[in-house]
Formats: C-alpha cells, structure tokens, sequence
C-alpha cells in the first residue's frame, strides 16, 4: 500500500543540520585536515611505487572527494531550493572559493597519474578493479593538461569566472515573474507556472504566455547575451587556446568519453530526420483544425482534456508503473520519496525545472520538481525518480565511477517515462484522454530529440560565430533561421523566438550538454522496443547497463547489448520508431 504524500520541501538533514551547524563546520575542519594528510603523498608518487601504497592513496582521494560532494551538495541543494536566500546564496560563494583552494592542493596525483609512463600505469590499474576505468579516463586527458601552476590559475580564475557568471545569470532569470490573465484574472507567475499554459486548449493563451516568457528574457537580451558571450569565449580560451581541444563540442565529448563520429553521426541522422516531424506537425494542424501550426501549437493538445492528477495520484501512477516492470525499482523509488529527498513545490524563488542530484553512492539522492499536477508533471516525475534509481542500482561501485555518462544518464530516466505512458493507455478509457497521450509521445519525443539535437547544432554554430565577433543580434537571427530550419514549413515562427536561446539554461551551465537527450531518448526507443518484444527475458540485461553506471566506456557498456553508437544505422532505427507513432497516428480518423 503506498504511503501518503504531499508536496513539501526536502530535508537536507541526511547532509547537515543547518549550514551554521558545528558539524558544517566539522566538515569544513575534517575536510582541511584530510587534504593535509593527503599532500604528505607527493613523495611517494614515481615510477616504481607499490600497488598496496597506490590503493591507499586512492582510498584517501575517494573520501576526500566523498567529503567534498557532501558540502558542495548541500550548498547548492538550499541555494536551489530558494534563490532569494542571502545567506543561500553566501553559502555557495564561500564553499567554491574554500573547495577550490583544497583542490588545487591534491591536483598534485592527478598531474602524477596523467604523466606516469604508460608501463607503470599498465601495472597499477591491472588489479584496480572497479577503479580501472575511472583511472584509464583520466589518462585520455592527458594532451589537454597544463602545468601544475596553470591548472590552480585556472582553478581559481573559474570561481570568480565562469562560476561567478552562471551564478549571475540564475539570480537574474530565477527573480523573473511573468504576468498573464487567464479567465479575466490577472496572475504574476514563475516560469514554470507560466508554461503549464502551452499545452493549453486555448490558442490565445498559448500566444500570450510565449510572448509574455520571451518579452521578460527580451528586455534582458542584452544583458543574458553578454553573460553567454562571456561564458561562450571563456570556453575557447580554456579549452581550445589553452588546452588545444580541436573544437568546442569535443571537450564536452571527451568528458561523456563518446568518440566524436558517433556525436555527429547522432547529429547529422537528427538533422536529416527534420520532416518526420514536420510532418507529424501538418498532421497536427490539421486536428486543431488551423492552416498553419504556429509556434506557439506546438505542444497544443489535439483534444480538450483538462485532467489533472494529485501529488498522491501522481506518486502511485509512477509507483504502479514502476512495480510492473519490476518490483526492485519501485522500491528505490520509493525510499527517494520515503527519505524526504523530493521537493516538489511551487515557491517563489526556487529555480523551475526538475532535475536529480545524485552526491555520493551511500547517499540516496535529491530529486527537485516543480510538480503542477499535469500528466507532463506526472511523466516528469517519473523522468527524474528514473535518474535517482539508475543511481541506486550502481551505488556499490565508487564515488568515482557510479555516475553514468551524461548520455547515458537519460537512460532510466527515459525508459521510466515510457513506463508510464503504458501504463496511462492500459486504464485511460476516455478516448480524448488516449488520444491525448499519444499526441503527447511524439510531442515529448520532438522536445527531447529534435528540439535539443538542434539547440547542440545551435551551440556548434554559436561558438563559432562568438569567436568571429558576432554581435547579439547576429546570435539571435541565427537562432531563428535554426527554428525555421527545424519547422521547415510546418510551423510559423514568430519573431519573439529570437531570444529564445538566452532561456536556456544549459546552454550557460554546460555547454552542449543538450545532445545527450537525443542521444537517451533515441537509445531508449530501441530499447523499449526490445522490450516489448522480448519481455522478462529483456530485463536482466537492461538492469546489467543501469547498474554498471559509470564504471565502463558507453560504448563498451551498449556493445554488450550489440550497439554500436557510432553507426548512423543504429540512431536511424530510433527514427524509424517515431515514424511508426506518426503513421498510428495519421491512421487516426480526425474529428
């Protein structure tokens, strides 16, 4: 029987007390005292040091590294849960500037290791185990590693660099209030309150919260567009002045440890794949009954269905989901839930979107929604309870390796989604409602895979202007001939979507991120459909990927499943699932 919940605010207590706690302050003391200990190390790092003394340095780095993600955590947890909290916001200036001093201090092994002649290393990971991999990764960085004084510049410069300027643009867009009317009311709203409207039945209204969004990001364009400038040249100075990295989007492919063939083969499949959906939107006109899909129709739901689900309801619809898949994953669910590791409210100044925060192995992890009650929100929930128990299902391996690879990491999470959906369509009997969901898999599966493969080809080309002195403005005509290139002639792009790209907040945080979404959802799609063909038998293997985390290559991970990510072939047979959902649909009769 699933207990009762209700949307709250988490509990940080699994971390620390309070931030004025003595054992924050514990932490902070330990922490110096373990890095100390650990530089009296550096002589005995050569050539011929033995495997036991290796070990026992790893073992020390491990729970430094443990120690540090437990006060980093903590301090980005509360500034998240409210923005507008000075003593938040305090908080997190002085960890990063505290942990970027330890860093610099115990950089020292990880210059040693990147340098060791390759025999020696050959001979220290042989019996290393589960570590064997985390320390072949840090080998692959070795032709971008600088000098042991300009690694701690760099170190230091970020703090009051690209970390101040991220933290910057937060403060900025997180204060943002939207102003809407909706039935003659008038409402002030955070974002993630505005954009529940744009699955809105009402076409008037789907207009008038985009154009309220990208008024407010407008009148800051500007400013938002500098801060991406800044971030954007920051990057190149780095990576590719510095550190000779062949082009921006690699750096972030060697840290996924995806080869770039298989990136762009991902792209190039994404992009030559534009009329699926194209014309999945003509189809989609067509029920609303418009001559021209407008931007702002995207996400319009084809039937009136203003179903809405309670936190509770939510809760056990994802449970139940869960449960008959398998009973182990239901379970880790719920102990996120059951641990008080959910925040799901709506509050002024908590920053909108959703994601999971996974620290350390022996910690379960964080999962922040902003939960409105829709079947998005519901489906949303299951997406980042999905992160969590992908991080369950790999806690035995180290702090270094239980994370999966960013593409990688939208596995479970996706696949949980899907879970979902089965479940809604196998009780919906409201036919309005099942057409609703159905038009709502390819909408996700536009926003997922199409939307962010070219919000990455929109990065490629950014970084590339940014470093040939294009202004603002050009970045944001830019932008718009990608919408018009992504629509083709199925949408009509109005002209407010130029500041589109200054809304999205991975674009700062971490550049080209956005491509492991496709990247997840069309591995997932693959998947999913084995496992609708083969049943329990799928399982096992499919659990075997989760828990493995990031204690393998993605490659080596996938190629036991018989993947191979590089292959065009393979990213087209995801394609060739969503046309299939589009011609069920097309099939439909339209009413």
């Amino acid at each position: 029987m699933t207990k009762n919940y209700t949307q709250k605010r988490w509990s940080l207590s699994d971390l620390f007390p309070s931030h004025d706690s003595p054992e924050f302050a514990g932490a902070m003391e330990s922490l110096e005292g373990a890095v100390a200990a650990f530089e009296e190390n550096r002589p005995k790092l050569t050539g011929d040091i033995d495997e036991k003394t290796f070990q026992g340095i790893i073992k020390e780095l491990e729970k430094i590294t443990a120690q540090i993600h437990h006060l980093s955590g903590y301090a980005g947890l509360w500034f998240v849960e409210d923005t507008l909290n000075q003593d938040a916001l305090a908080l997190q200036a002085k960890i990063e500037q505290f942990l970027v001093t330890l860093y610099n201090k115990i950089m020292f092994f990880n210059l040693w290791w990147k340098e060791l002649g390759q025999k020696d290393a050959d001979r220290l990971m042989e019996n290393a185990g589960d570590l064997q991999y985390w320390l072949e990764e840090i080998r692959h960085f070795t032709p971008h590693t600088l000098s042991e004084p300009e690694e701690k510049v760099l170190n230091i410069k970020n703090v009051t660099g690209f970390s101040a300027l991220i933290t910057l643009y937060d403060s900025i867009t997180n204060r943002y209030n939207f102003k809407l009317e909706v039935e003659g009311k008038k409402q002030d709203l955070t974002r993630g309150e505005l954009m529940v409207y744009a699955r809105h039945t009402d076409p008037d209204l789907r207009a008038a919260i985009y154009q309220e969004l990208y008024r407010v990001y407008g009148d800051d364009g500007p400013i938002l567009g500098q801060i991406y400038q800044t971030v954007v040249r920051d990057w190149a100075n780095e990576n590719i002045d510095l550190r000779n990295y062949q082009s921006p989007i690699a750096v972030r492919n060697l840290q996924n440890d995806i080869p770039d063939q298989a990136v762009s083969a991902l792209l190039d499949v994404c992009e030559s794949n534009a009329p699926t959906f194209q014309r999945y939107f003509d189809l989609k006109s067509r029920w609303l009954k418009t001559d021209h899909l407008r931007r702002y129709d995207v996400y319009a739901p084809v039937a009136k269905s203003d179903k809405t689900y309670g936190f509770q309801e939510g809760v056990e619809m994802v449970l139940d989901a869960f449960q008959t898949f398998d009973p182990r994953i239901a379970e880790l669910a719920q102990k996120i839930l059951d641990d008080d590791h959910v925040d799901s409210e709506i509050r002024k100044g908590k920053q909108g979107g959703a994601f999971c925060a996974s620290l350390t192995p022996d910690l379960t992890p964080w999962v922040k929604l902003n939960y409105q009650g829709t079947a998005d929100a519901v489906a949303t929930m299951a997406h980042e309870l999905g992160h969590g128990i992908h991080s369950l299902l790999a806690a035995d391996h180290s702090v270094f390796t239980f994370h999966s690879s960013l593409p990688l990491a939208e596995n479970a999470s996706t696949f949980g989604e899907m879970l979902l959906i089965d479940r809604l369509l196998s009780q919906e009997d409201d036919p309005a409602v099942r057409r609703d969901i159905l038009f709502r898999q390819v909408d996700d599966a536009y926003a997922t895979i199409m939307r962010q493969s070219f919000f990455a080809l929109f990065e490629r080309e950014a970084h590339k202007m940014i470093q040939d002195s294009a202004t603002i403005d050009d970045l944001s005509e830019m932008y718009l001939n990608n919408l018009k290139k992504q629509f083709g002639d199925a949408v009509e792009v109005s002209d407010e979507f130029r500041w589109e790209w200054v809304s999205i907040p991975h674009f700062y945080h971490t550049p080209f991120y956005v491509y492991a979404y496709a990247f997840g959802q069309l591995l997932v799609l693959s998947l999913y459909q084995r496992y609708q063909k083969e049943g329990d038998s799928f399982k096992p293997g499919y659990i075997k990927i989760l828990e493995a985390g990031g204690s393998r290559a993605p490659a080596a991970i996938l190629k036991d499943s018989g993947i191979d990510i590089s292959s065009k072939d393979f990213w087209q047979g995801g394609f060739d699932v969503i046309d299939r959902m589009v011609k069920e649909l097309e099939d439909l009769p339209i009413e």
